[in-house]
């Protein structure tokens, strides 16, 4: 919380400082009011000096006023300072997130990456605003109340002295056990978001299979644990309130049966037996709220760790220089790879020493099994990923040192599942190039054979995208996405199985408008089918990560058993050999 509080907080230090100010000058005020309400009993009431009594009792009238106006100015502040920092975490967690790349993403897990941006901000807002209206009052008001009622009489003040460290150690003793488990119950939310977001993700396939009541199952499995220990922390909660109300007030009984004993001897009054039990009130009162401060803040600390984790991520994939290549030489490759190993994390390689060369305005088909490393290479091309071992060069320069951005207007990729966000069909098309014309949106629709159902909707580039896109067929989402990659004119396009929803003679329609268009993108195409791929300038066959052919569709049939096997499976041996 202290790393969280020291990068966030200085904008909204001023307005944090004049809260605490505030609640202090509050704190102030009722620390004087036993001393008042004891002169009004010691000095009115024994004297029955009327006029004193209506005096004291409008100056506390005037405190308890002047205090509440006090209490407002700090809680709007706390508000403000407590949403202004939870408002700047949650926009940098997001855009560190955003920052991330693919592999620091896979490590944290989307679950935990949303709960953290949803649950773990929100715990740090509730610290920080309890913070700015409670931290400073309740620990004042019990060192305050202890210090007061030493100065009326010490030795009866050596009650505070006792029960003091007794509830210390009650303190010490419950918030040691309930540490781990705060940070137990986040972890256990990350668990019950992923599977609520499998759940929702997967609706149509689980309602498919019947697998609704293994669902719910999985479902109450993850909450049960997670109320498990969420009501283990409250039994351990439970014991700080009731053990410090004790021992306070047996405090309380201690201090009247020996305050009894003083008044009666004439060492104390009664005005101030009657101070002394309102010191102890309030320090057993402000022992209460210090327990449930101590639990928001452990709380809010757990949830401020899990930020920090995300925030001082530093990404794997590094922007780079370079906005755009160097070389404006035709002859330089638009795609190389030279020597490639790719693994995720520990595992074997998905990839290894994978090495091939795209010319511009060529293409390359990439085939195989499945797990033979396809969608890997293609992550890898358009640098998602970096390689373990070797290098990938975008038109002669290693991808490594191409900004982020400049890579992306170079490479562009259409990725195995389509993904539409909610908004217009403008909007989503407009990804690549905001500033796009309509020509050139209707140019890159026409090229993706999504022409045709686009000017059938109502609203037409306007049309109306629902989350997900799922007021659309799996054909037409895939059309789509292939549309938005082509906005621009990028000089490499990856598609990544990006046909597998369209039928075989739209399929062979986009790869012939592909062939041309007029920026003449190098083109890689990665697929299952043989048929959208055999007609590519170079083949590379990939087997368990390894390259097991390259070159045509005649010389791969002759040379490379692999391929033949695949070509076989799904054509006739007078198309092979066609």
């Amino acid at each position: 919380m202290h790393e969280l509080l020291r990068r966030f907080l200085p904008p909204f230090r001023r307005k944090a400082l004049v809260g605490i100010a505030c609640k202090a000058v509050e704190v102030a005020f009722d620390l004087i009011t036993p001393v008042v309400i004891a002169r009004m009993i010691d000095v009115g009431v024994a004297t029955r000096d009327m006029g004193l009594v209506v005096r004291l009792g409008a100056l506390l009238l005037a405190l308890s006023v002047v205090g509440y106006g006090f209490t407002c100015v700090c809680q709007r502040l706390a508000a403000s300072v407590s949403q202004g920092i939870g408002t700047s975490v949650r926009s940098q967690l997001y855009r560190r997130i955003n920052e991330l790349g693919a592999a620091d993403v896979d490590a944290f897990g989307t679950p935990s990456l949303v709960t953290r941006v949803t649950n773990d901000v929100n715990q740090v807002q509730v610290a920080v605003a309890m913070g700015v209206r409670m931290l400073v009052r309740w620990p004042l008001i019990a060192v305050g109340s202890i210090v007061a009622a030493m100065l009326i009489d010490a030795r009866l003040g050596l009650v505070f002295l006792v029960c003091s460290p007794a509830i210390a150690l009650v303190f010490w003793l419950v918030m040691g056990r309930s540490v781990p488990l705060f940070r137990a119950i986040q972890t256990k939310l990350d668990v019950v978001s992923r599977i609520v977001r499998e759940a929702l993700e997967g609706v149509r396939v689980v309602r498919a299979f019947g697998r609704e009541d293994h669902e719910e199952g999985r479902f109450v499995g993850a909450v049960r644990d997670q109320a498990s220990t969420s009501v283990a922390v409250g039994r351990l909660s439970a014991i700080l309130s009731p053990t410090t109300f004790l021992i306070m007030n047996l405090g309380v009984v201690a201090i009247l049966w020996a305050g009894a004993h003083r008044v009666e001897a004439g060492g104390l009054t009664q005005g101030e037996i009657v101070a002394f039990v309102n010191y102890m009130t309030q320090v057993l009162i402000s022992i209460g709220y210090v327990a449930n401060l101590v639990v928001v803040f452990t709380r809010g600390s757990a949830s401020a760790t899990r930020v920090m984790e995300v925030l001082d991520t530093e990404p794997r994939v590094r922007d780079g220089s370079l906005q755009g290549p160097r070389s404006t030489d035709r002859e330089v490759p638009a795609i190389e790879f030279d020597h490639v190993t790719f693994s995720y994390g520990a595992g074997d390689a998905a990839l290894t020493d994978v090495s091939f060369s795209l010319p511009q305005g060529t293409s390359l088909g990439i085939i195989g099994g499945t797990g033979s490393g396809k969608s890997t290479l293609a992550s890898l091309a358009v640098r998602l990923y970096d390689p373990s071992s070797g290098t990938v060069r975008v038109l002669g320069e290693d991808a490594r040192r191409y900004a982020l951005a400049g890579l992306r207007r170079i490479v562009s990729i259409v990725p195995q599942h389509a993904s539409l966000l909610s908004g217009t069909i403008r909007s989503n098309l407009g990804w690549r190039r905001a500033a796009a014309t309509d020509d050139e949106l209707w140019q890159a629709l026409a090229c993706a054979q999504a022409e045709e159902f686009v000017r059938a909707k109502p609203g037409l580039l306007d049309a109306v995208v629902e989350a997900g896109g799922t007021n659309f067929s799996g054909g037409q989402r895939q059309r789509l996405t292939i549309a938005r990659a082509l906005v621009g004119a990028p000089g490499v396009v990856v598609l990544d199985d990006a046909a597998s929803a369209l039928d075989y003679a739209t399929d062979a329609r986009l790869r012939a408008a592909l062939r041309r268009l007029p920026s003449q993108p190098a083109t890689i195409v990665v697929s299952q089918r043989v048929a959208a791929v055999m007609g590519a300038d170079q083949l590379l066959v990939l087997d368990h990560g390894k390259v097991a052919g390259l070159g045509t569709h005649r010389q791969l049939v002759r040379s490379c058993p692999i391929y033949r096997e695949i070509c076989l499976s799904q054509l006739r041996p007078e198309e092979v050999d066609a």
